[in-house]
């Protein structure tokens, strides 16, 4: 958990004890030296939730300690983007002062972006299907546009979803020296740390720059790493189980132009089927695997790291590109891995400052066999 108050002179010191117990984990697996991509140390995150407490007329922010469960009452989020505080602070004093929005309201979410937009999600314990509640977040939201904010606002309870205006922002970055458009949808995962999402997608793309044939991307998401890597590959051939990441996806390649990404909806383990020839998919009616001479295969996979089928089927790939979230997965992969592979290169990207968090790269080539 991120802490409300941040330590931030010893920001380094944590960034530092967070590389050596990597190099640690990799050492088994002749791992090169680490390279390691810090974070702003405040201001990073572009999306957090907080509960609501309920403290007779007032209204505030809480999280709570992991350990001892209390609660932790936030004026101020030091992790949280620049907006994000501006926007706290407002609302929280318009929805109490408002018997309708603050009525059994619970948890707030709030999603930033570095361009300037925003999306509140108010998440109430009650149903909210009414033209009172409407009407009143139409006014909290024209107050706000008033103010000069980009804003969404989402109403939540049980079953029911309420947008008033849309549910989604949009995020422009520069990778490499070049703007990207991803549109970023309330309830589909984004990454949280925009500067270190950049400083990957560079890492990514610097190291294939002179990357041979096409790309298979494995839980592909939003298109994050599809985006910025198209430029690189001839072609890419991307995988997603989700829907709604597959639509969105889909959606970031067309507003960005890019017409060599092709996302197919289906889990890694059938397409490991589809693959070895095992079964076929009406899904895949216009999509030919034939067409695709994929030299590299690149996997962002759940902190459960991948599972047998995934394991056994990108070791017949030339490079592996593994972006991961836990590397205690990540090191159980690797025992597999490495008996084909060498680590060629490995990087640390402190996603979650202040927290044992790991994220890191790491991308493998295919050993060379000596007759």
């Amino acid at each position: 958990m991120t802490p409300a108050i941040l330590p931030v002179a010893d920001y380094n010191r944590q960034l530092q004890e967070k590389a050596i117990r990597l190099q640690k984990m990799m050492a088994n697996f002749n791992a090169p030296n680490i390279k390691i991509f810090a974070s702003e140390p405040i201001h990073y995150r572009m999306r957090a939730e907080f509960r609501v407490w309920h403290d007779n007329d007032q209204l505030f922010h809480i999280i709570f300690d992991q350990q001892t469960k209390q609660r932790i009452r936030v004026n101020y989020f030091m992790a949280g983007s620049m907006l994000m505080n501006e926007l706290m602070s407002y609302i929280i004093t318009a929805v109490q002062n408002d018997i309708v929005l603050r009525t059994k309201l619970f948890q707030i979410e709030y999603l930033t972006t570095t361009s300037g937009e925003a999306l509140i999600t108010l998440i109430y314990h009650r149903s909210i299907e009414t033209k009172e509640w409407r009407n009143h977040a139409s006014m909290l939201l024209e107050n706000l546009f008033n103010l000069g904010y980009k804003i969404n606002i989402i109403g939540r309870s049980a079953k029911t979803k309420i947008c008033i205006n849309y549910d989604y922002v949009e995020e422009y970055i520069t990778v490499s020296g070049i703007v990207l458009n991803y549109r970023q949808i309330d309830n589909i995962f984004t990454q949280p740390n925009t500067g270190i999402n950049i400083k990957m997608l560079d890492w990514v793309l610097s190291l294939t720059i002179e990357a041979q044939g096409d790309l298979l991307e494995l839980y592909c998401g939003n298109g994050n790493f599809s985006l910025a890597l198209s430029r690189n590959f001839a072609k890419i051939l991307a995988i997603e189980i989700a829907k709604q990441s597959v639509n969105l996806a889909q959606h970031n390649i067309m507003v960005n132009n890019i017409d060599n990404v092709q996302i197919i909806r289906m889990s890694v383990a059938e397409f490991t089927k589809l693959i070895k020839g095992v079964r076929t998919f009406k899904r895949m009616n216009n999509v030919s695997i034939d067409n695709y001479q994929c030299n590299t295969v690149f996997l962002d996979p759940p902190r459960c790291g991948l599972d047998d089928y995934t394991n056994n089927l990108v070791q017949n790939y030339p490079k592996i590109i593994y972006i991961s979230c836990n590397p205690e997965s990540l090191c159980r992969d690797l025992v597999t891995l490495t008996v084909t592979h060498n680590i060629e290169n490995i990087a640390l990207f402190d996603q979650f400052p202040y927290t044992n968090h790991i994220e890191c790269g790491v991308i493998l080539v295919k050993k060379k066999i000596l007759f």
